[in-house]
């Protein structure tokens, strides 16, 4: 076996390759479920990665992209869109596996009847409160409905008049007959189907009554010929229901339902209702905000693809739950980003620097490379001009020690120019602010080194004040300051662990000319600032936007660990 392989085999690999060799399965097909009530999340990726990757590790395997629509109101076309946008940006494909839950209402109908008629399902009347009162506790038995006990011809007739529209919302319901008793809560004769008057964003207005989740599922995976129906673990204790429904119908075959641990992340939140209150109470600005752990927004801060996938590799499919730390993602993206991202030069907060003895109106062409270890991405032109930025910080009035920046009387590199010396200081008058550096240049110096042997300890970079284009940049940051905001803490909203600090504005940076046709959702490397990428939805040329995707190094240990 491969190191790869070794990588890879989990313990779900493990039976499905077991399944391969006894000849259960001579073909493998999963399939990733989403339902259309919402935007994915970081935690869907891993699912994606799972079920879309290990039908690409098999001959002859494939993976289905399945919608399971069943309550339609709260589904629609635009989170439809957006989940198959998400799949294939992590760079997966379902080829002409596209299905939808809807598309077996009828079939689903015909096995709701089917197990009317064997006595396995009935109508009951109690209204949700009483449903809830007789289900009983974990430590409780449940009680049996008073409606339990309708013939099924008396329950075939009720059925079919829910179906028909007679009934109101909620005054009905079809439920199995299995076991009020029974340890496992789902299994005390669960809702199979409700009456629920909402137009369906496929079917209209065809149904007046839809069918549950559970009770859908099982039937969905059937219908496709599932192999292996993997879940998260939440959905354990669903697994009884999931086989007795296959076991009492007639269905084509049974797949095999087996649960993984589900994503956690440390300073994340991935539940939807959470998500949506962030969105809706203004913390961020919808959906695919960059701050927001959505594919759609992890994509817009510049998240590559290739990351999500190594990262999905890197923590593996374990049946324990355990927390994640942010810090693998972030490395992952660096890593993936160090490779990948041309480098160029962007000043975030500028301070003007006039090189004296370089004549006005000359312009000296530099070349820079677009990455250091790739020859083959080639090299760009810079011009050094008499007026140049710089990074306020990387200039201080009275340095310490070891600070190697600029400051009066002191010489520093210039990133692929020359070492330069700052002779005068300008100040604003009325605020005393730094605004102007005058300093010289060495026209020896180009490349790094002087005629003479002398060194310098600092290389700053910089941008030319005739060849740059303006930039708003906005810095990212973790969304919360607390390791685990989604917590139930006493007396705390998970809320309040919003980190102020999570955007940064900056509106007036400089950056490389070159830029300014930059396509959306290209990335960069800001040299000695982070990794960037154009934004995709606000930037434009000559008013262009950049969204940090990360730092270089990991800032949050170095804050952690003080």
């Amino acid at each position: 076996m491969s190191s790869e392989e070794i990588l890879h085999q989990d313990f779900i690999r493990t039976i499905i390759d077991e399944d391969l060799k006894s000849g259960k399965h001579d073909k493998i097909v999963t399939r990733f479920p989403p339902e259309p009530n919402g935007y994915l999340h970081i935690g869907h990726a891993k699912s994606i990665c799972l079920n879309f990757g290990i039908s690409k590790e098999h001959a002859d395997a494939r993976c289905h992209l399945r919608f399971d629509d069943t309550n339609p109101s709260k589904e629609e076309q635009e989170y439809v869109n957006a989940i198959q946008e998400d799949v294939r940006w992590l760079g997966f494909d379902w080829g002409e596996h596209l299905y939808y839950a809807s598309d077996y209402f009828d079939r689903i109908y015909e096995y709701a009847e089917h197990l009317i008629q064997q006595g396995k399902a009935f109508v009951c009347d109690l209204s949700a409160a009483e449903m809830r009162e007789y289900r009983g506790t974990l430590t409780e038995a449940g009680k049996n409905s008073p409606f339990r006990e309708r013939s099924p011809e008396e329950n075939l007739d009720l059925f079919r008049r829910m179906r028909d529209g007679e009934f109101a919302d909620g005054s009905r319901v079809l439920r199995a007959k299995i076991d009020m008793s029974s340890g496992n809560i789902n299994m005390r004769d669960p809702v199979l189907y409700r009456i629920l008057r909402a137009s369906h964003h496929r079917t209209g207005d065809k149904w007046c009554i839809y069918p549950m989740y559970d009770f859908t599922h099982p039937i969905s995976d059937a219908q496709e010929g599932i192999t292996h129906s993997l879940c998260t673990l939440e959905f354990a204790d669903h697994r009884p229901l999931y086989d007795w429904t296959l076991d009492n119908l007639p269905a084509p075959c049974h797949p095999r339902q087996i649960e993984f641990a589900r994503l956690n992340l440390n300073y994340t939140v991935v539940s939807k209702r959470k998500l949506l209150q962030l969105v809706n109470d203004g913390f961020v600005s919808g959906w695919n905000d960059p701050r927001m752990p959505t594919i759609s927004g992890i994509r817009r801060r510049g998240y590559p693809a290739a990351a999500i996938r190594s990262f999905c590799d890197k923590i593996g499919i374990a049946k324990n739950e355990s927390t994640v730390d942010v810090a693998l993602l972030e490395h992952c993206v660096r890593e993936e980003l160090n490779e990948t991202a041309p480098r160029v030069m962007g000043v975030l907060e500028p301070l003007k620097v006039v090189i004296t003895n370089f004549p006005e109106n000359k312009e000296l062409e530099l070349s820079a490379q677009n990455h250091p270890q790739k020859p083959e991405l080639g090299t760009r032109p810079l011009h050094f001009t008499r007026e140049l930025y710089i990074e306020k910080s990387d200039f201080m009035e009275e340095p310490p020690n070891k600070f190697f920046r600029l400051g009066p009387g002191r010489e520093v590199r210039f990133r692929y120019a020359f070492f330069i010396t700052c002779n005068e200081v300008i100040k604003d008058e009325s605020t005393g602010e730094v605004i102007e550096l005058r300093c010289t240049y060495d026209p020896e110096t180009l490349g790094g080194s002087a005629p003479d042997g002398r060194k310098v300890k600092g290389t700053i970079h910089w941008v030319s004040a005739n060849h740059s284009v303006k930039a708003e940049v906005r810095l990212y940051d973790r969304l919360f300051t607390e390791e685990n905001p989604g917590a139930d803490k006493e007396g705390a909203d998970f809320k309040s662990f919003v980190n102020p600090e999570s955007l940064t504005i900056l509106t007036d940076c400089c950056v490389e000319n070159s830029l300014n046709t930059a396509d959306p959702g290209s990335q960069f490397q800001f040299e000695r600032q982070g990794y960037f990428c154009v934004d995709q939805l606000d930037s434009k040329p000559n008013a262009l936007v950049f969204n940090r995707t990360v730092t270089l190094r990991d800032t949050w240990a170095k804050v952690q660990n003080r």
